[in-house]
This record gives C-alpha cells, structure tokens and sequence, in this order.
C-alpha cells in the first residue's frame, strides 16, 4: 500500500489549522452570509481531498479513517491549548468564548421574544465545554494535541505499510480509558456537575466509537518471534538470576503504596501525614474542579490492583497477558500523569491549590519517578516477554 496515503493524512490534519482561523474571522465579523459560505466550502475541500488521497488504493481496515478523523481533531485540540496560553490567537476565538457568536451571527437583530428564546437556546448548543477552561481540560488538550496525534500517524502509518500497531494500539487504549474515565466522572461530581451541554453529550459519541476501536487492536493478533528454547532458559531462571526484575518488584511495591497513599487523600484521610504532604507538596489533590481527586480515586483502584497482578507476573512464568496489560497502564498513567503534573504547576489553577515554588523540584522528582516506572517496566515486558511466554509444548498438552 502506498506510504502517501499517510502523507495524505497528515496533510489533511494540517487543514485544520486554516478551518479554524476562517471560521473565527467569519464569526468575529458577525457575517452569517461569510460563515455560510465557509462551511459549504470546508466540507467539500476536505472530502475532495479524501477522494484525491484515496484514489489508488482505500485501506481495508476501519480504523485508518477512524484515526485520520482523530488526527483531525487532536490538531484542533492543540490550537485550544494554544490559544488558551496566548501563545496564538484568532483561532478558536469562538469556541472559548463565555457565549458563542455563532448564534448571534445567524439569527436576526433581537427585537421579539421569540429571538430571545432561540438565542439562548444556539448560545447554550454552542457553548464551549466548561471543563476546558479549567487547568486540567488545559493539560488533556496538549495531550491530546501532541502524544494522541503521534500515536493516530504512528498507526495510520502501519496500516499504510501493512505493519502490525497493535503495540501502539493499546498504549492508546489506556491513555483514552483513563482520560474518558476522568472526564465524565470529574464533570459528574464536580462543579461543573450542572452545566452539562451538547458538547458533553456529543463527546459521548467519541467515547462510543473509541470503545469499539479499542475492541478491534484487542482483538488483532500478537506478533511474537520468540525460540521455544529461550523461553525454556528464561523461565527456569529465578528471581534472584534476574537483577532487573528484582529491582522492578521494589519499584512496583513503592509505586503501589504511593499510589494507595494519594488515594486515602482524595478520600479525605484525617492522618496527619496525608493533610501535611497535601499541603506541603500537593495542594492541587483539593481543587473544587474535583478532576485530581477524581485522578487519583482511579488510579488507585486501577493502577493498585494492576501493581499487585504485575508483581505475581514477574514471580510466576508463562503469564502471557503480561505484556499487553503493561502496555494498558502505562498509557493510562502516562496520560494521567501528564495532566496531573502540568495542572498542578500551570497558572490557570487557583493559587492556592498550585504547587508551592519550594516543593517543586521534589513534587517533580517523585511524580516523574512514579510516571518511569510502568514506562520501563512497559518496554522490558515488551523487548524480553519470554520469560512471560510458555513453551509450545504446554500449549499442545492444554
């Protein structure tokens, strides 16, 4: 299959960019004539253009377009972040405002009830999710603007070469399951319970289709080359013949009680030491916005047992889920702890609730430390899995 179909995509992405600055100047003009004329030329520019880039060959796989609408998307999503930190401006002007224009753009001068009624009701349609103005939405837009749109090109690359992104694929998968988790538990609980709109529900719709991709990498085969005769040396070895893995069980049962330790905070836990390292190093762990309790009350009943179930995979062998788990939560907590950390030290954050200036290179030490270890632990299972292999023998007498 041809690599320019990837190339194509990628430049597709790219279209975003000029999408979203003509819209915001069209509504910032209030022309509902402009801002039709824009949307009936974007969309038949960009199906051309998927025509175009479609014409030799269409992948078979679903997911290529899937993904290539996401990479879309994770653009648009970087320049929200972008807009929103001043670094450009005049993109998504429109989006981030308290009340969309586009409302007022297409309806005529308010002069009776009845325009009143409507106006409210398209500003209200319009309306920007309010969870992105807060420091955590902040963070999971340059997620998602910059390691989801690495993974949509990684795997949209693959399936343009007929490659395996299976590997790619669950580390998506638990970077997606944790951010969604995150998402419709924090904006349930939290402050921004009562002002749920359409982009809430609309966001539903991407959940229900990313659970059904994540389905289709679960179910595509492993690739594994691997000689029968290094998986019996491996597994006859030891713990104590094997010096990494030792050291991966003490990281793992540190992990684990620093993971339970953070938990019992989002819980409001009355011990001492919890209310003084929140206050000394985490005092992020009590915004109102509810999303780094939320964080955390996941994490510990998700990364906890997942620790617990990692240490009995590097005691006992021939645990042949290993591997793929592995790669599960170490995109889930890579992306938590992404947004968790850059939440915690970013100015949109309240005050009160950041990181102290004194604290920082030690709330930093210890978060990058707790974000490492499921990354290495992740890439040994995957370079080294014989030891998690069983031998083909087993197999044929099971």
């Amino acid at each position: 299959m041809s690599a320019s179909l990837g190339t194509g995509v990628f430049v597709l992405s790219l279209t975003s960019i000029p999408i979203c600055y003509l819209f915001n100047s069209f509504l910032s003009n209030n022309s509902a004539e402009a801002f039709f004329f824009a949307g009936c030329t974007s969309v038949p520019s960009l199906l051309i253009s998927a025509r175009f880039m479609l014409k030799k060959k269409a992948p078979e796989d679903p997911l290529f377009y899937l993904y290539a609408v996401y990479a879309f998307l994770s653009v648009v999503n970087l320049i929200i972040a972008l807009e929103q930190d001043n670094i450009i401006d005049g993109f998504v002007t429109f989006y981030l405002k308290e009340a969309s224009v586009c409302a007022c753009s297409l309806l005529p001068p308010p002069h009776t009830h009845t325009h009143t009624y409507f106006s409210d009701e398209f500003t209200l349609l319009f309306q920007a999710d309010p969870h992105i103005n807060t420091a955590h939405g902040h963070m999971i837009s340059y997620w998602d603007g910059s390691a989801h749109y690495l993974m949509y090109l990684l795997m949209i690359a693959a399936i343009t070469w007929g490659d395996s992104y299976r590997v790619i694929g669950l580390y998506w998968v638990g970077s997606f399951l944790m951010q969604t988790i995150v998402y419709i538990l924090g904006n349930a609980v939290g402050k921004f319970g009562t002002q749920i709109g359409f982009f809430f529900i609309s966001h539903l719709l991407y959940i229900f289709v990313s659970v059904w991709a994540c389905f289709r990498i679960f179910s595509q085969p492993s690739a594994r080359d691997i000689q029968s005769t290094d998986v019996l040396s491996t597994v006859r070895r030891n713990l104590r013949h094997r010096p990494l893995d030792l050291v991966f069980v003490i990281c793992l049962l540190l992990a684990f009680m620093f993971c339970v330790f953070r938990g019992l905070i989002a819980l409001d836990c009355s011990w001492k030491l919890c209310h003084e390292y929140t206050q000394k190093y985490e005092p992020y762990l009590k915004d109102p916005s509810a999303y780094p309790k939320v964080q955390m009350l996941v994490s510990m009943l998700y990364s906890g047992p997942y620790y617990i179930i990692a240490l009995y995979g590097l005691l006992v062998p021939g645990c042949e889920w290993m591997p793929d788990l592995s790669l599960v939560h170490s995109g889930a907590l890579a992306q938590v702890q992404f947004s968790y950390i850059g939440a915690s030290l970013h100015t949109r954050t309240p005050f009160s609730y950041r990181v102290p200036v004194s604290s920082q290179l030690v709330f930093m030490l210890v978060n990058i430390l707790y974000t490492l270890v499921p990354q290495a632990l992740c890439y040994r299972c995957c370079t080294q899995p014989e030891f998690f292999l069983r031998p083909t023998a087993e197999k044929k007498d099971e």
